[in-house]
């Protein structure tokens, strides 16, 4: 994932086309490699904004620059750099952007005037170099005024970054520049470099391109594969040549298609300037109308799951750590169940024992002896204490016989605990893959506390305290209302008490998911609906996984006849009648039922 120079030379056209002579408004450094220009429009835009936020960062993981409809909180007290932008930027008009060849360097030229009252340009350069991003301010001859990153001899003997250095472009790459080369000079310069996979080797010739654009021209040179240099065939290269010619057109003519990857889990992955093929269907693409809609979205969804991860990592620990306990202790029942299945030995020893004490003697250490359980009549050799009578060593047997009955009674018990435990564990952790909000988090804290995984703390944890989620809401293209839990104490809320005897429930089978409910409000329940519903009861569990095309089983039943039994865990309902239905869920369908 990287936001390679070609992309960046489409949101530099973007951003030509609605932010020159717009001025500069208001200036805030959210954070410490954060920051958002408020810019005046010189004419309203389409939808009637008359001012723009301007987001650039320099955060090692997510450099950028783009237009950004975002909400962010400032801090209480302006960062220094954020006062020195303020003081030289403060009314500026922008006036152009440039970007450096097709490097991911690109600056804002804005013209003010000085202190003296004299017009100069300043220029606010945004370097996008991973680790190396930085946000540079520099003046008329060059030299640098301040930077968000300071860059000093010890960090860089090559080029540091400091106030009053004179300012200086990264080393050049000895790579092509791919919306001045041609496919014949890209071919050539393959032909002659390392004898690498095609996706590697574009990468280390030309310049302008991510990862994942080498990854889609190798994929359909190849027709889905990525082989060496090498072994590419006379037609290979004609495909090369083929796909490069319309990759340069895209990056030449900005007729590219702004365009994120997601996964199964709607997490975004990866994003670029064309249509991306090479996943087939591991993965989603979603297009989007520009680039600065494309990364915004892109990066406030990622920050957010990153957010709710890192929110959410000590409930992680606390299920790992549990089911790690729950795993262990069901693994020394299972062992100690099966020492219990020799106890119907220990009763046939007695017997024997107590049918033959005429022959038998204190002192004795073992007694040979028909077994006339056994349909042969064989001999069994039966080991004996000297120092117990014939009568006292049946005794011993028989109690060695009811001490095993008695565990593995106890034990089948524990064990059936044991494994209840861990099913509820897994529909937590499944519900906690699933959280999206902190409330569901919340709630989902609530619940762990309120069976005795997590201790209360502070006031904000007090029971009554946890917040309202009402269960996610759709509408069968029927019209029915299709209703889904979030959580395990929201799906016996859902199905215990919201649901009535007749509306239908829904759940995937011997898996951790959602309880699913269709409202009938009395009427009969089409097919298309209860099918509708069944695909959300898969793609809501742990068992979807999109785009595989696996048919996964689905119970239903009316509510009811569904039931709880004494003392069960939140979400583990027991039911007896019921359909199973084996479901392959549709892509997109709960984005689509949604919107309804």
């Amino acid at each position: 994932m990287a936001l390679d120079g070609t992309l960046l030379r489409q949101i530099k056209h973007e951003l030509e086309g609605c932010l020159l002579n717009a001025r500069v408004d208001k200036i805030h450094q959210i954070s410490r490699e954060e920051m958002v220009f408020i810019l005046r429009l010189p004419q309203p835009s389409p939808d009637g904004a008359r001012t723009v936020k301007l987001y650039l960062s320099a955060g090692a993981d997510s450099p950028r620059i783009h237009l950004t409809s975002a909400s962010f909180e400032n801090p209480k007290a302006p960062p220094m750099f954020c006062m020195l932008l303020r003081k030289h930027l403060g009314s500026a008009k922008l006036v152009a952007l440039r970007q450096i060849g097709l490097d991911r360097i690109l600056h804002l030229i804005f013209e003010t005037r000085n202190e003296m009252g004299d017009l100069v340009q300043l220029t606010l350069a945004i370097e996008i170099m991973g680790r190396h991003s930085n946000i540079i301010l520099i003046d008329e001859e060059g030299r640098v005024i301040d930077s968000i990153k300071r860059i000093d001899d010890t960090m860089s003997s090559v080029r540091p970054i400091l106030p009053g250095v004179h300012y200086t472009l990264p080393p050049a790459q000895d790579k092509l520049n791919l919306i001045e080369s041609t496919p014949e000079q890209i071919e050539q310069r393959l032909r002659s470099g390392k004898d690498t996979p095609l996706s590697k080797a574009l990468l280390s010739a030309i310049q302008g391109v991510s990862p994942i654009v080498c990854r889609e021209i190798a994929n359909y040179v190849f027709n889905g594969d990525d082989c060496v240099v090498s072994q590419m065939t006379p037609n290979h290269f004609d495909r090369l040549r083929f796909f490069t010619a319309r990759v340069i057109d895209m990056a030449k003519n900005y007729t590219g298609t702004p365009t994120s990857v997601i996964d199964a889990r709607k997490k975004p992955v990866d994003f670029s300037f064309m249509d991306i093929h090479q996943y087939g269907g591991m993965m989603f693409t979603r297009t989007y109308d520009t680039y600065s809609h494309l990364l915004d979205d892109f990066y406030t969804q990622r920050d957010s799951i990153q957010r709710m991860r890192h929110r959410s990592a000590d409930l992680l620990k606390i299920l790992a750590n549990t089911s790690d306990r729950i795993a262990r202790k069901l693994s020394l029942q299972q062992k100690e169940l099966a020492d219990c299945s020799d106890r119907e030995k220990w009763k046939i020893y007695g017997d024997l024992i107590n049918a033959n004490l005429y022959s038998l003697q204190k002192g004795d250490r073992s007694a040979t002896l028909v077994n006339f359980y056994d349909e042969n009549q064989a001999e069994i050799t039966i080991p004996l204490d000297p120092r117990k009578t014939p009568s006292q060593n049946a005794q011993k047997y028989y109690g060695e016989y009811r001490k095993a009955d008695t565990a593995e009674k106890k034990l089948r018990e524990l064990i059936a605990q044991g494994q209840q435990e861990a099913e509820y564990i897994d529909s937590v952790f499944d519900a906690l893959t699933r959280a999206q909000t902190n409330d569901e988090l919340t709630a989902i804290r609530a619940e762990l506390v309120e069976q005795g995984y997590l201790r209360r703390k502070g006031p904000a944890a007090k029971k009554g305290k946890e917040p309202k989620l009402s269960p996610k809401r759709y509408r069968s293209d029927d019209g029915f209302t299709i209703l889904v839990g979030r959580n395990n104490a929201q799906n016996d809320k859902l199905t215990l008490h919201t649901a009535r005897g007749k509306d239908l429930w829904f759940h995937v089978q011997k898996a951790p998911g959602s309880h699913v409910v269709v409202m009938s409000h009395g009427e009969d329940i089409p097919d298309t609906t209860q099918q509708e519903a069944a695909e959300l009861a898969v793609i809501y569990s742990s068992t979807y996984k999109a785009g595989t095309g696996a048919k996964v089983a689905v119970d239903t039943t009316e509510v009811k006849n569904i039931w709880k039994a004494n003392g069960a865990k939140p979400g583990m309902v027991l039911y007896e009648v019921y359909t199973t239905v084996y479901i392959t869920p549709r892509d997109g369908l709960a984005e689509q039922l949604k919107k309804k």
